[in-house]
């Protein structure tokens, strides 16, 4: 099911175990470069904020982050935001190929948290979220849970509010097309260290 008015965003937040590029999280800032690749060669990805000051995409927007920063006492953390057609072709990219790989070690490179991992929402077709905008989303579903305007793959809305029926097949679909796209990240990937 698409929506063809609207693209989801997702935001993702969290705080790494050790300073990034350093000690237990070198697998992590290793993997990172080839998880923006495999998101860009993805079905369904229409595009991500880069970070200001960094090669890459224009940030959208000034880089904030969640107040649970502020709350344990840490400068940054580790986000990304990004925008996908639907949810199927999200959930696909996530859970198989280059990133589920990453997603295997993510406990040994991030610290356990309060908050949700991620935040969905929905924004217009050729609009772009803030970051700042993505962060009270991130606030909302932590403070509220799921609800129409910040949501996770558990419980997902459409566009219009009302609750979203995933499509399975079509994730299966889109993953073996992912991997096949992939395939040569996977194999520089796997032999990475964590």
């Amino acid at each position: 099911m698409t929506t063809a008015s609207h693209h989801l965003a997702v935001y993702n937040f969290g705080v790494h175990t050790d300073a990034y590029l350093t000690g237990s999280v070198q697998g992590f800032s290793l993997r990172e470069p080839f998880n923006f690749e495999a998101a860009s060669r993805a079905a369904g990805f229409v595009g991500r904020s880069g970070y200001a000051g960094e090669p890459g995409p224009e940030s959208w927007g000034e880089q904030v982050f969640p107040r649970f920063l502020r709350e344990i006492g840490r400068e940054s953390g580790v986000s990304s935001l990004s925008l996908w057609l639907d949810i199927e072709s999200l959930v696909a990219f996530t859970y198989a190929g280059v990133h589920a790989d990453a997603l295997k070690h993510a406990r040994q490179w991030n610290k356990r948290q309060a908050w949700p991992p991620l935040v969905l929402f929905w924004v217009k077709a050729g609009e772009t979220p803030g970051w700042s905008e993505a962060v009270r989303r991130f606030e909302l579903l932590a403070d509220q849970g799921p609800c129409p305007d910040a949501f996770n793959f558990k419980s997902a809305f459409t566009a219009d509010g009302d609750p979203y029926l995933v499509n399975r097949e079509r994730i299966k679909q889109l993953a073996a097309d992912n991997l096949e796209a992939q395939a040569d990240l996977m194999s520089a990937v796997k032999a990475l260290p964590v």
